[in-house]
Formats: C-alpha cells, structure tokens, sequence
C-alpha cells in the first residue's frame, strides 16, 4: 500500500513540472533577461485558455469525422491546437513583446507550457487510474513536445518578420506548418511512445541551444551596429549639421508640402525617438555585462513628448517622417520594452 500511495503521489510533479523546469531553464539561459514576469504569466495563461478552447472545439469537431479518434488525432486535434497556441504568440507580436528570437522561444514555451498544464491538470482529474509510466510520457514527452512546437512556431516566425520579405499573414505560415508536421508525428506514434519520449528529450535542449547561439550573435551585430549609427545621427542633430546629409535634405525637402512648425516637429520626433533608441539599446548592453539598471528619471516626460508630437505631426506626416524613423518591429519593440 504505501508503494502504491508513492506512485500516485509522483503522478502530478512527473507530469506537470517537467515542462516547468525546462522553461525556468532557458529563463536562465537569456543573457538579457528581457521577458518580464508578467509576460510569461500571460503567456502561460493564454496557453492555459487555448487547451480550454481547444477541448471545447475538438469535441464539437470529432462527431464530423465520425468519431474517428485515430484520424482526428493524427491530422485535425494538432492543427486546432497549434493555431490556437500561435494565435496567443501574435499577440505578443503584434504588442511588440519579441525582441529577439530567444524571446519568442521563450515565450512559445510557455504558452505550450500553459497549454499542457491545462490539459495535465485536467487528465490528472478524470483519469487518475492512469500508472505512472502514462504520466513520464505525458510530462517528459507530450509536455515538452507542446512547449516546443509553438517556441518553434515563435522563433521562426520572428525570423521571418525580421527579414520581411512577405507580407504579414504569410509569414506565420512556415511556422505554423512546422508546428504542425512535429505534432502531427507525435501522434503518429512513429516510435514507442517512451522512445519518442526521449528523443524530444535529447534534441529539445539542442534547439534551444542553438536558438540562444543565433539570437545572441544577432544581438550583439545589431547592438554594436545600431547604437553607433543612432549616437551618429543624434549628434548631427544636436550639433547641427543634419542639413548635410541625406536626412537632412529629405526634411528640407518636406517644407513644399507641410507647414515649416510640421517639419520642426519632425526634427524633434526623429531626436526624441533616437534618443530613446540609444537609452534602450544601453539598457541591454548594461543587462548583459550583469549590472543594475536604473530607470531614467526623464523618461517619462520623453514618451509624453513622444506622443504629443506624434499627435502634432499627424497620420500624414507620420507617414512622410517613416522613412527616416525605421519604425520596424525592432524599433516599436525598443520603445516598449524602455517604456
């Protein structure tokens, strides 16, 4: 008896911490340590809330393929489920939550992370017959197998958005296919399920090591790169010598067509943003060489400017000053993430 009361006792941290560990791990691993708190919670959360979803949808869409659980499983439960893991990943795309790729890995696992939680707890619940070999596979395989499949989905979609080569809903599809194909095989049980069990084991931890390698090595290129150039061009502003160059000239060029106080304010608004560009990207250098960082006593004020300004130039204008702003994802996701 006591043997027995052990074994199921082990039943709920072998399936629902693994996946836990794992997460906290490559929290460790980030140099930068940018993914708050509160946004993992969120992400964990809307993993959670897509497993309900997904339960809720499976169950009305099984009786069409006439309660065919093996056809269901292998080629319809993944596809619902990897989209509505993927649709709680565009929302921290389209917040401009992902920086980098190591913060889309990590928080696609902890949205799958989430996801499997949900459904752990809820199979701990109506199937507690279940022996403890059933819980390694669900915690160690399936688990992990959630958590990697959307910090896949995550990481290859930002990589895709980064080079913005399509237009924005093609860009999730690479992705999202992979996702799938991953899941899809799983369930194919192409190996014994203990075997694919430790296979995910062995290589899940490769790819993130990878991934953190790839992120890191384009950090540091578009650190070094950026915060030179934006220190350049500020101080050709404050010094007054941005009329020379090719910016300069395009603000000049802008005097025909907008009133010469738009135009002012355009200055202003390209200074401020650089400004702000340069506080964040040294918040991240300061974060990886492991020393403190103190908020900015003004920086308040600078994104209350920011927004008056924007307001001052208008929606027109917004668009004529674009060119020389380079408001791409990187560059929303820096003001965001000083902000």
């Amino acid at each position: 008896m006591p043997a027995t009361v052990l074994l199921s006792a082990l039943k709920i941290p072998v399936g629902l911490l693994p996946v836990l560990i794992f997460l906290l791990a490559l929290i460790f691993l980030d140099s930068y340590k940018l993914v708050k708190l509160k946004t993992l919670f969120i992400a964990i959360l809307g993993g959670a809330a897509a497993a309900g979803a997904s339960y809720i949808l499976n169950s009305e869409l099984i009786g069409l393929f006439h309660d065919d659980f093996v056809l269901y499983s292998r080629y319809v439960s993944p596809l619902v489920e990897e989209l509505l893991k993927a649709i709680v990943i565009l929302f921290f795309f389209q917040a401009h939550r992902i920086g980098f790729l190591v913060d889309g890995a990590i928080l696609g696992f902890a949205a799958g992370a989430g996801f499997s939680l949900f459904e752990n707890i809820y199979y701990l619940n109506t199937t507690p017959e279940a022996n403890l070999v059933v819980w390694v596979i669900r915690g160690f395989g399936t688990a992990m197998m959630h958590g990697g499949t959307t910090a896949i989905f995550a990481s290859v979609t930002k990589a895709l958005s980064d080079r913005r080569a399509w237009s924005a809903w093609i860009l999730c599809l690479p992705g999202l296919g992979g996702a799938f194909l991953l899941h899809s095989a799983f369930n194919h049980f192409l190996l014994p399920p203990l075997v694919a069990t430790a296979a995910i084991l062995a290589v899940l931890p490769l790819v993130a090591i990878n991934v953190f390698l790839i992120s890191e090595k384009s950090t540091r290129k578009w650190l070094d790169v950026g915060f030179d150039s934006d220190v350049e061009l500020l101080g050709l502003i404050t010094s007054g010598r941005l009329s020379t160059t090719k910016i300069g000239k395009y603000l000049l060029s802008l005097k025909g067509k907008f009133p010469g106080e738009v135009v002012a304010d355009m200055l202003c608004l390209l200074r401020i943003h650089l400004e702000l560009s340069i506080s964040a990207k040294g918040v991240l250098l300061l974060k990886e060489a492991g020393f403190p960082v103190q908020p900015e006593p003004n920086i308040r004020e600078k994104f209350e400017e920011l927004t008056y300004l924007e307001k001052s130039v208008g929606r027109t204008g917004m668009r004529a000053v674009g060119p020389i702003l380079h408001r791409s994802r990187q560059d929303l996701w820096e003001l965001h993430m000083l902000g």
